[in-house]
């Protein structure tokens, strides 16, 4: 108890003392960290690193607890790896941390701030008329053996993976994808990635996944469709060239061999979490939006 007392009277009561005279650098440093907070976090979101913060956070909590219990030997432990868990870190996402800072040189810091409130969610959710023509394609392209990879996009971006194909950017139909993925055509290897009701991208290439429990007579292609659904929360339908099964693999799962009920029906269910997020953020919005109008 003592200890926990001590630590409350040095973190939190000190907060808690009458506040100095605020002058314009003390509002001028809480908008500067404010801002990188605030790009640090949508960075965080749109990368896999945002799977691992659930994981980050029990890390903290667990050292909070043993600075709170005194445990002297498992806060030596973690106070020495510290700073070679901060360079590990820097190590594994150093093509993330290299993106944002090149992105944070591309934008404006000004018309940043002054649009504070308002974000740009180009991640829409898919229509009905998408899932009919995806499931269309997927299952015209089956019955011809025509090998296909098309990754649809849900929360966290690909922009990675989608800067190493060729933009196409096109209203996406059923027509459209068996067109690009016919044999011996320039965009047919590779993988096609779906945003909202576009193809954004052909011939993108994407991480192979390293689980040693699929089939071994599955190909590259099925072993790249499991391998993005293992970093990101996106859908990918598989449809192989040499049995013209149609498969689909999410959250690292590998799904072979379903019916046109069943692609229709996790589309939809996929189509409902994009439109319930997306409609909470529109809430959100709309009753900051309506908070000012009232001020």
């Amino acid at each position: 108890m003592d200890a926990v007392s001590n630590w409350f009277r040095i973190h939190v009561l000190t907060w808690l003392e009458p506040p100095k005279q605020i002058e314009i650098i003390d509002i001028i440093q809480v908008l500067l960290i404010a801002y990188f907070v605030y790009h640090f976090i949508l960075w965080l979101k749109n990368t896999r690193a945002y799977m691992l913060l659930k994981g980050i956070l029990l890390i903290v909590i667990f050292v909070v607890i043993a600075n709170l219990l005194n445990m002297d030997v498992i806060m030596w432990v973690f106070g020495n790896l510290g700073m070679t868990v901060i360079i590990a870190v820097v190590i594994i996402f150093q093509p993330e941390l290299r993106r944002v800072l090149e992105q944070m040189g591309h934008k404006n810091p000004i018309t940043n701030l002054l649009v504070w409130g308002s974000s740009s969610d180009n991640n829409d959710r898919f229509s009905d008329k998408t899932v009919s023509e995806l499931v269309s394609a997927s299952f015209s392209m089956g019955e011809v053996k025509t090998g296909a990879l098309i990754v649809v996009e849900r929360e966290v971006k690909l922009e990675e993976y989608e800067k190493t194909g060729i933009p196409v950017d096109a209203v996406l139909t059923s027509q459209l994808l068996i067109n690009i993925f016919e044999h011996n055509t320039p965009l047919h290897d590779g993988a096609v990635i779906v945003r909202g009701d576009r193809v954004v991208a052909a011939t993108c290439y994407l991480p192979l996944t390293d689980n040693l429990n699929l089939n071994k007579d599955l190909g590259t292609r099925h072993r790249a469709g499991v391998g993005i659904s293992e970093i990101s929360d996106s859908l990918t339908i598989i449809v192989s060239e040499e049995t013209g099964h149609v498969s689909y693999a999410m959250d690292g799962e590998l799904h072979t061999g379903v019916s046109v009920s069943e692609l229709r029906e996790q589309l939809y269910k996929v189509q409902k979490i994009v439109d319930a997020d997306s409609s909470r953020r529109k809430r959100k919005e709309r009753r900051k939006n309506e908070k000012k109008s009232a001020r």
